[in-house]
């Protein structure tokens, strides 16, 4: 009987030796694997450069447009008014344009009863003052006699003295019914005119060249002396009334420079403020808290072919530049951040972020002016927030 050969139990030992190190390479991979998982990885930030250029600090408030001089026309006299043939918006080309037409009321209508009794007192009123010229007369004459007889000592002084107020009575008598005679004959005045022809109209002119802005009285009416009939104005002669904060008018000086958005044009307009109110007023905000406000006034510079149709009491938003530098050290105002007592910033180099402490000046609100710690083209990362850490890696994300 033959021996089995050795060879083959060799060769199968051989083959599963291998197979014993297949779980350690299991076991390192997945060791691997966990610590790439709670590797810390970049944290993703947007940044932005740090830039040299222009810098203005503003105070930004709605305003109106208003026209700067505005003419009210009114009746100088009761009387009727006729019908105005303008509307708001009308041209007025001329200075001597009549826009506006006042017959003088007429006295009120006598009866052939009421005309009588006026004619009866006027007739009156004549008798009454023939009799007053005789009795003045014969005052006149009587003083002259006493005067006479005073001069050759044959009269007292007292009685010269009750003839000179006899006379003075006379006189003020024939005053009196002087006067009453052209009141009777004044109540006949109207019904004389009533039946001959009618009193002339007055005409009223425009004061400027301009356009009307409102007709108060357009329609045919009585109006009594003061009546505001219509408002006229030149619509190119604009400026621009803004409500700011009492603590912001305080520091905006005469001359300040103003740029008016939301107007209805592409461009901005131009003006300069001309003058700070000097009271203030207490207004109640939207939010229902108690502001003390001020108006400032500025005269528009742009001129007025470029404004468009801007009238009077058109909505502005504007932008009083308090202050302004063209070559200003800048940086997003979202980059810096309270750091204790001190301003900071990271600042994104070679895929870190470098704390850098920083010293800020004016700020437009979007940029702040940047005095030290940075310097033009740093990368700062922008709100930061608590996830990124002074030398923590990051990573740019592309706005």
């Amino acid at each position: 009987m033959s021996q089995p050969n050795p060879v083959p139990k060799q060769s199968n030992r051989n083959a599963r030796k291998p197979r014993r190190w297949v779980p350690w390479l299991g076991a390192v991979a997945l060791l691997a694997l966990i610590i790439a998982g709670f590797w810390p990885r970049p944290v993703p930030v947007e940044a932005a450069p740090v830039t040299v250029g222009l810098l203005r600090t503003t105070v930004n408030e709605e305003g109106k447009t208003r026209i700067r001089h505005r003419y009210v026309i009114s009746s100088p006299v009761t009387g009727q008014l006729r019908r105005i043939p303008f509307l708001a918006g009308a041209l007025l080309e001329s200075t001597q344009t009549v826009v506006a037409v006042i017959d003088p009321a007429a006295a009120a209508l006598l009866d052939q009863r009421s005309r009588q009794l006026a004619e009866a007192a006027r007739d009156n009123a004549a008798a009454q003052l023939e009799h007053a010229r005789g009795a003045q007369q014969f005052a006149d004459s009587e003083l002259r006699r006493n005067q006479a007889l005073f001069a050759s000592k044959s009269l007292s002084a007292r009685e010269l003295e009750q003839f000179q107020w006899l006379a003075n009575a006379a006189a003020h008598d024939l005053a009196a019914a002087a006067a009453a005679l052209r009141q009777a004959e004044a109540q006949l005045l109207g019904f004389e005119q009533t039946e001959t022809n009618d009193p002339p109209a007055i005409q009223l002119r425009s004061p400027v060249a301009g356009r009307v802005l409102t007709v108060y009285e357009p329609s045919v009416r009585t109006v009594a002396a003061g009546t505001p009939l219509l408002e006229i104005g030149d619509p190119a002669d604009l400026d621009v009334i803004i409500e700011v904060l009492s603590r912001d008018g305080a520091i905006i000086q005469p001359g300040t420079a103003v740029e008016l958005d939301q107007w209805g044009g592409p461009e901005p307009l131009q003006a300069r403020v001309r003058y700070v109110e000097p009271a203030a007023f207490t207004k109640i905000s939207a939010l229902g808290v108690e502001e003390q406000r001020v108006y400032v006034v500025a005269d528009l510079l742009t001129p007025p072919v470029k404004r468009g149709n801007l009238g009077d009491n058109f909505r502005v938003e504007a932008s009083i530049i308090t202050w302004q530098n063209e070559h200003a050290l800048k940086a997003p105002s979202g980059a810096l951040f309270r750091n204790g007592d001190q301003w900071s910033a990271y600042v994104l180099a070679d895929g870190q972020a470098q704390l850098r402490p920083v010293k800020v000046g004016r700020s437009s609100g979007i940029e702040t002016a940047i005095l030290d710690g940075l310097k033009e083209g740093d990368q700062v990362i922008l709100y930061p927030g608590d996830r990124v850490k002074d030398g923590q890696r990051v990573t740019l994300v592309k706005l």
